[in-house]
């Protein structure tokens, strides 16, 4: 399957963004390349762009609050496994002491290197930084694949308690409700919504049909027009009825 998410608030498309920043940060990482490590740092000044909001790292902790409150609930219910229930509050907790941990704004440990701040005020000039605007950088492109990795977990680790609190919330989010199938008569769909409180709405085909919904919603309305592409990969429209699997999110 291939799932297509679509979140209906600002603050979840963040959580968005930056769960998908931090998993190609962590994947060029692991590799010793020179281009990968570049990848990998002009990552993290994405990362840093996107956390900018002054109260995310709040959001997130009153977001874990809500959700150990809810979970509190269900002590001593036997229904529920006490175990697992005690591995999730205890995850939620770490996770929200971390960033209660976190002084200062977001990534402030990278505004304050100036040598960093230079390689990314470079960076957002097209081919900005080759070796002769910046030679420090490329003389530290050229250090063993070690000591770039080292440099890089150094300046990842204090970001990582936003890594670890956003998964959380993210995996409770898609966690929730149950998928409905529908079909969309002649590549389109729409639903009433009535005002749902739902924040993200999640829809999933089949990996080898060649389809491509385009969503627009709000709390009111979704709608879905399917395309699929052409041998240039252009979205074209589709007359076809497409089956998908359709969850709506709400913490």
């Amino acid at each position: 399957m291939i799932t297509y998410e679509y979140p209906f608030n600002e603050r979840i498309r963040t959580l968005l963004r930056l769960e998908d920043l931090f998993h190609k940060a962590s994947c060029f990482m692991q590799r010793d390349g020179s281009q990968e490590h570049h990848v990998v740092l002009m990552t993290l000044f994405e990362i840093l762009d996107v956390a900018g909001r002054a109260d995310l790292k709040m959001d997130l902790i009153q977001e874990l609050e809500r959700q150990r409150q809810s979970l509190l609930v269900f002590r001593n219910n036997p229904a529920i496994s006490e175990e697992a229930l005690s591995g999730a509050l205890y995850e939620i907790e770490h996770a929200s002491a971390a960033l209660l941990g976190m002084a200062g704004k977001i990534g402030q440990h990278l505004r304050d290197n100036d040598w960093l701040m230079s390689i990314k005020s470079r960076a957002s000039i097209p081919g900005g930084v080759c070796e002769f605007d910046l030679p420090s950088y490329h003389y530290w492109r050229h250090q063993a694949p070690d000591v770039r990795r080292d440099a890089l977990l150094g300046w990842l680790q204090p970001l990582l308690p936003l890594r670890d609190a956003l998964r959380i919330v993210l995996r409770l989010l898609r966690g929730s409700g149950r998928a409905e199938h529908h079909v969309a008569t002649g590549g389109a769909f729409q639903l009433m919504l009535g005002g749902s409180s739902s924040q993200m709405v999640r829809i999933s085909l089949k990996l080898h049909d060649p389809y491509i919904p385009e969503i627009s919603a709000n709390k009111y309305a979704l709608n879905i027009r399917f395309t699929r592409p052409d041998s240039d990969h252009r979205p074209r429209h589709c007359d076809n009825d497409v089956e998908f699997d359709m969850l709506f999110c709400n913490l």
